[in-house]
């Protein structure tokens, strides 16, 4: 009799629990095709309308904050399914890679092709998303770095290759690649969520770019405790994430020529990465649409982890270098082979001039004291900034949208003096240990490139889902590179690829179009110069080249709000 009465109350503890916590909506990933960018707008023009209307330094998005929901009934019930968006993304280059942010898709020459769908379903606390993704792209040979430089510049050239993992090709004739994508298994619990994943992650505040986790790369598996809404509190809401994950390197020698790399190429050590990283997110009660936030990642090799718990969690190492010092040096320290960045970003929202501005500020190596930060702060430093704002027409809810964007990667000036005589050690997001901050060849933040910066512009007209746009795009390519190489010499130019393209993005009741037609000129293109070109005259060889982006999503059983 005691053990029926003691199963009876555990089942109606485990019903009760399953019934008492709110099972949080599917995600989108972050990204998404006109659906991100549209949920990021309507904080701008109703916030008051949009779901979570506050939740932006972490995603991926909840569904419902695109103003969509299901047609079924959408009281809370014990069991839920649904069917998830269907994605599909296609992109051309036709004489050189271009783009970035395309989840993992190589950014080769070619066609490349990727799809993502599956379902959602939720029993009480308990959260499963299928949604798989499939890629294919030709990567065809394009022309690259030369082996025509003298070999102090290719010596140059491979000392970033070989402090980071970004190949020239993925393959040796067309890429594919099956993967769990946006696919998790969590519980949920009010505001928090824990549990293991492959979805995509982007921290910060950034449009286009993110100096830590945004959709470049393909996605990684993790264990996660975050937020799924804004925690509130007296003083303010909160958003956080904390997660360890593995990554992977792709494995690929970085130059298409195979007597380069035999010359010059450090070969992978075959070992995974640890990472553990943690999110921060803090909205002032006081100051309505202020952002701040703070971000810290860890990487090392597996091989070189310990077993403490400073080994699992180093996010909570001290910041200041003078605490690893052991006998005057940090030799013990540095011996662990671990690689971190910490991030602050500061993101400011207007709702009734309907403008935002954002920035981030990052630093990937420890000062040795707080003095050392304060005083230095261009050291091992990258940032981005940005900015969006809505002109109101005059048909109801239609706007012209001006949005920009600018991301510095490449080292400041006082590398001259703390590396007198190199020109520089490493770029953001390389390391010369655990081989940069990237998953399978690609960059976890943004993809324009190792020490590159850029900028972007956008106007357009936008109404709901629709928009109709320009986009002028420049970026000073391996700036960090070119420096150590080239000096101060005036024949060999920068590589700089100016762009400018027509976007245009419409919906078809249950269909999203969005697509993107770019002209990119590459001036003096993998900094080669022209025949008749001399120190007096430089003039370099240019390529002009055409990027072509097309996406697709089908809302299975969605319709406006």
């Amino acid at each position: 009799m005691s053990v029926i009465k003691f199963r009876k109350g555990w089942f109606i503890s485990l019903l009760f629990l399953l019934l008492h916590f709110d099972a949080f909506s599917q995600l989108l990933a972050p990204g998404t095709p006109i659906l991100d960018e549209f949920s990021r707008r309507q904080q701008l023009i109703n916030p008051g309308k949009a779901a979570d209307p506050e939740r932006l330094a972490i995603r991926p998005i909840l569904a419902d904050a695109v103003g969509l929901k299901k047609t079924s009934d959408s009281k809370k019930k014990l069991f839920e399914f649904s069917v998830l968006p269907l994605f599909i993304n296609q992109t051309i280059n036709t004489q050189r890679p271009y783009g970035w942010g395309d989840f993992g898709i190589p950014p080769g020459r070619g066609f490349q092709h990727y799809l993502s769908g599956g379902f959602f379903a939720s029993l009480g606390f308990l959260n499963l998303q299928f949604q798989p993704e499939v890629v294919f792209a030709q990567d065809k040979p394009f022309q690259g770095f030369s082996d025509g430089f003298s070999p102090a510049v290719q010596r140059a050239r491979f000392h970033y290759w070989n402090n980071d993992d970004t190949p020239e090709t993925f393959s040796d004739g067309g890429y594919s690649r099956f993967w769990w994508g946006q696919s998790s298994l969590t519980a949920s619990f009010g505001a928090f969520e824990i549990g293991a994943s492959t979805r995509s992650i982007w921290w910060g505040a950034g449009q286009w770019s993110s100096l830590t986790f945004s959709n470049n790369a393909e996605s990684f598996p993790h264990f996660t405790l975050n937020t799924t809404r804004p925690a509130k509190t007296p003083i303010g809401n909160f958003e956080g994430q904390v997660l360890v994950g593995r990554l992977e390197n792709s494995g690929r020698e970085a130059s298409q020529i195979p007597q380069l790399n035999d010359r010059y190429f450090l070969p992978f050590n075959g070992d995974w990465r640890y990472l553990n990283a943690l999110m921060l997110s803090y909205q002032p009660k006081w100051v309505p649409g202020l952002f701040i936030g703070f971000l810290r990642t860890f990487q090392q090799y597996d091989e070189n982890r310990g077993d403490t718990f400073r080994d699992y969690m180093p996010i909570f190492d001290a910041f200041q270098k003078k605490n690893f010092f052991e006998d005057g040096n940090t030799l013990a320290f540095d011996n662990e082979a671990r690689d971190q960045q910490a991030v602050i970003f500061l993101r400011l929202v207007n709702k009734e001039a309907k403008a935002e501005i954002y920035g981030e500020y990052g630093r990937r190596d420890h000062s040795y004291d707080w003095r050392e930060a304060l005083m230095n702060p261009e050291h091992a430093r990258a940032y981005l900034m940005g900015f969006q704002k809505l002109f109101s027409l005059k048909k109801e809810n239609k706007y012209f949208q001006i949005r920009g964007e600018m991301t510095q990667h490449q080292e400041s000036v006082n590398r001259y003096i703390r590396y007198e005589g190199l020109g520089g050690r490493t770029s953001w997001a390389t390391h010369y240990q655990v081989r940069g901050f990237v998953n399978r060849g690609q960059p976890l933040g943004t993809g324009i490139g190792t020490g590159s910066n850029s900028q972007t512009l956008e106007f357009s007209f936008v109404e709901e889902f629709d928009k109709l746009g320009i986009i002028v795009e420049r970026i000073a390519n391996h700036q960090d590179f070119y420096y150590r190489a080239f000096g101060q010499q005036k024949e060999v130019q920068p590589w700089v690829d100016l762009s400018a393209g027509l976007i245009f993005d419409k919906r078809w009741n249950n269909f999203l179009l969005g697509s993107k037609l770019q002209l990119v000129n590459g001036r003096n293109y993998q900094w080669q110069s022209a025949d008749n070109s001399s120190p007096e005259f430089p003039s370099g060889n240019h390529l002009l080249s055409f990027h072509g982006n097309l996406q697709l999503v089908y809302l299975w059983d969605y319709k406006n709000k």
